[in-house]
């Protein structure tokens, strides 16, 4: 043969020659990841390690100087009838008080009789607040005595609401039901993606098979993200995204192979043959593709936040290890497979070879879109457009408690009731003091003027709680701010403390720093952040995509249309998510109620997961429209056989992530609901309107010019072309072997190529650029 084959050819090629080596490989290289990362365990993030700007400098001299605080717990005694001074509601306090104190699991305990502060201003509530011992991020597991104490109180006095809230009781909440959430989403998106490929495929080993290779790269990659997390702390949520993820690509990239090797067979080439053009076809669209994935990924790291770092490096982990795995071991199954993949069919359900002509059902869409491609674009564009205006008023914020969960939850319940009795109570600013001396007349003196000018200001509650430390020369002031501890109130608040009330006092005394953090500090701060990376990070993945389209394709034509048509779908996608989450139009179709604001971090992750899965489709498409064309077929009619000849898989494919991207949406979790509706919403009007209608239209309308490149544009070759171009069908005896066969060579690098190839046609457009 005279052509040279492209790297997934090889890959191909070595995976099927040694193919026990590749299984087996495969399967030692996975058995070690996951008895890493169950040997060190993956280490999470810490409160601080979330913090950003003023928030994480406060941090930081709490690190510094070893305060960081512990888990704080308040408990609310309240009475609708009685009042704190009565004899019933006293006793019950002081039930409370001794019941938690000897669980030995407290500390600083402070009882409302003798602290200022902690009865309501209609005496009818008070609050026992304590710490739990030990590390705040552990505390949650130690605090089943203290709510079994509570809850013996609670059924002692069934008159009295006795409700506990705090980092403990939140944390273990959150474990024992959100995680139960998560883990209840993981083992529904694994069937799901199985009976969906069954369904197209309708074969069980077929169907096993990309599932299979998806379970195993995620579970390669989670634990290789354990050993890292232990120099860089991960979300707690990563292991979730990055399975939800890797079961997303890796279904997609054996998919893609695994039906391209069936179509081959489907002609009559023999098995080996079959192989090397979807390893040479197929497995290059993999590897530009996950290419394309891994460089959107890699903008999370411009965000400066950790929180991205670690869903990044997962991420990137799933996404290399599910191609590698594509382009390895899934050849070396099928080569081991041959037609048996086919073995357990099920009667009535989809065929694994498809007729040349492709989809019928995309056949009858693709004429009148192609027929009047001028009106299609307008239409579908428009249509695009339509659902992206709302993203114009899109606003975003650091979803409070109270927004991220259900209002029936008890939890949320609890909240509220401590916010309405104590205005503040529940999300204070913290104001953390570092000085030369905290002893200091100076400095004493700013500490009063500070709790004056706080008050004086009408955003701020009463008590404002001060602490001293000082073998540590560290001050802590508690500060009640006025609002609900997420609203533009309480924003104003910190934001006047830090402006004005800060610098007018303390900041005036020599050798001073005072940095103003909190919930609704620790929430600005993300958000400033972010405003800051966001701009950076879509200006990066838009230019690193733009080329590696650029290089795969070597048109600059298929480049920007790639960028402008993900752009719009992606804008569309977001314009849902504010319509649903933000507005509250047909919020009740998914379960859930508006809360006039978008997660603050979601906008950034889900442009980024978007960009690079929407590539996954936009890669396999064009790339078979490319092959078509090189093979001597005007470009209408290319776009209409790429378009058809690809429109089962990908359908499948998308069906399967919007099924694994719905799954989210059934969380409890505000936050995890928008990224779930967002991402399904995306995908569906990837494979449908972008794929299907727009860029065909776009395609069809610029003709040739689809494939424009700059004779000034000297572009290198990223590989030789596949081997196997030549090779025709089986038929029968006496016809030419596919190693007799002789291959063009290929002018235009870096493109798929097809059967009946054109040479002649190929070099009059080259000649032409």
């Amino acid at each position: 043969m005279t052509g040279r084959e492209n790297l997934a050819a090889r890959l191909g090629g070595w995976s099927a020659r040694h193919r026990s080596i590749a299984i087996v490989g495969w399967l030692v290289v996975v058995a070690a990841a996951v008895l890493i990362g169950s040997a060190v365990g993956q280490q999470h993030m810490t409160d601080q390690e979330y913090a950003a700007g003023e928030s994480a400098r406060a941090w930081q001299v709490l690190e510094q100087k070893g305060l960081i605080p512990p888990a704080d717990e308040m408990v609310l005694v309240h009475s609708d009838t009685d009042i704190a001074g009565a004899a019933g509601f006293r006793a019950t306090v002081r039930e409370l008080v001794s019941g938690v104190r000897a669980t030995g699991e407290v500390t600083d305990l402070r009882d409302p009789y003798t602290t200022a502060g902690l009865v309501s201003s209609d005496r009818h509530s008070a609050l026992v607040q304590f710490s739990m011992t030990g590390k705040a991020n552990t505390a949650y597991k130690r605090v089943q005595p203290v709510l079994d104490a509570v809850d013996k109180v609670r059924a002692a006095h069934p008159g009295m609401r006795v409700e506990q809230f705090g980092e403990a009781s939140a944390g273990k909440w959150f474990n024992d039901t959100i995680l139960k959430d998560f883990h209840r989403a993981e083992l529904t998106a694994v069937p799901l993606a199985l009976g969906i490929l069954l369904a197209a495929f309708g074969a069980l080993l077929a169907a096993v098979l990309p599932v299979g290779l998806a379970i195993t790269a995620f579970l390669a990659a989670n634990g290789l993200l354990a050993l890292i997390s232990h120099s860089m702390h991960v979300d707690s949520s990563a292991s979730s995204v990055v399975l939800l993820l890797g079961l997303a690509v890796g279904v997609d990239y054996c998919l893609f192979y695994l039906r391209r090797e069936r179509e081959e067979r489907g002609t009559g080439r023999d098995p080996q043959a079959s192989l090397r053009i979807a390893a040479a076809t197929s497995g290059r669209s993999v590897l530009v593709s996950g290419l394309t994935v891994v460089v959107a990924m890699s903008g999370m790291f411009l965000s400066g936040m950790q929180l991205f770092d670690g869903f990044a490096v997962g991420t990137i982990l799933v996404v290399l290890i599910a191609m590698l795995g594509s382009v390895t071991v899934l050849p070396a199954l099928l080569s081991l497979l041959g037609d048996r993949v086919e073995w357990g069919r099920v009667p009535g359900l989809g065929r694994l070879r498809r007729p040349e002509s492709g989809s019928r059902v995309w056949g009858a869409i693709l004429r009148p879109v192609l027929a009047r491609p001028g009106i299609s674009a307008a239409a579908s564009g428009g249509v695009l457009l339509l659902l992206a205006v709302p993203v114009l008023g899109i606003h975003t914020e650091k979803l409070s408690l109270d927004k991220q969960l259900p209002s029936n939850t008890a939890l949320i319940q609890t909240y509220r009731h401590i916010s309405a009795a104590f205005p503040g109570g529940a999300s204070p600013a913290n104001v953390v003091v570092e000085a030369d001396d905290v002893q200091a007349p100076q400095l004493r003196r700013a500490l009063t003027a500070f709790t004056a000018a706080a008050l004086d200001t009408n955003l701020v509650n009463r008590p404002v709680q001060v602490t001293t430390h000082p073998k540590q020369n560290v001050v802590e002031i508690s500060v009640p701010l006025a609002g609900n501890g997420s609203d533009s109130t309480s924003r104003r608040a910190v934001q006047v403390l830090r402006d004005d009330v800060v610098p007018q006092t303390l900041g005036k005394v020599s050798g001073a720093r005072a940095y103003v953090t909190g919930d609704t500090a620790f929430s600005m701060d993300f958000n400033a952040q972010l405003r800051r990376s966001i701009v950076p990070v879509f200006v990066f993945v838009m230019a690193v995509a733009f080329l590696v389209m650029l290089l795969s394709f070597r048109s600059l034509t298929i480049a920007a249309v790639s960028i402008l048509l993900n752009l719009l779908s992606v804008a569309a996608a977001f314009g849902v998510m504010v319509a649903v989450f933000q507005h509250g139009w047909g919020a009740t179709l998914v379960g859930t109620h508006p809360v006039g604001a978008i997660e603050s971090w979601l906008p950034l992750f889900a442009f980024v997961i978007l960009f690079g899965l929407s590539m996954d489709y936009h890669v396999f498409v064009v790339s078979r429209i490319r092959e078509a064309h090189d093979a001597g077929t005007p470009t209408q009619e290319a776009v209409a056989r790429g378009i058809r000849s690809t429109a089962g898989v990908v359908t499948s494919a998308a069906i399967i992530m919007v099924a694994v991207f719905g799954v989210l949406a059934t969380l409890s979790m505000q936050d995890f609901k928008q990224m779930g509706v967002g991402l399904g919403v995306a995908i569906l009007l990837d494979a449908t309107i972008v794929r299907g209608v727009l860029l065909p239209s776009v395609l069809s309308l610029l003709g040739e010019r689809t494939w424009y490149l700059p004779r000034w544009l000297s572009l290198p070759s990223w590989h030789a072309e596949p081997a196997p171009t030549g090779i025709p069908p089986q038929a029968g005896p006496g016809s030419p072997q596919p190693d007799e066969v002789q291959e063009p060579v290929h002018p235009q690098a870096g493109t798929e190529s097809s059967p009946g190839a054109a040479p002649g046609r190929r070099r009059e457009r080259d000649h032409r650029r």
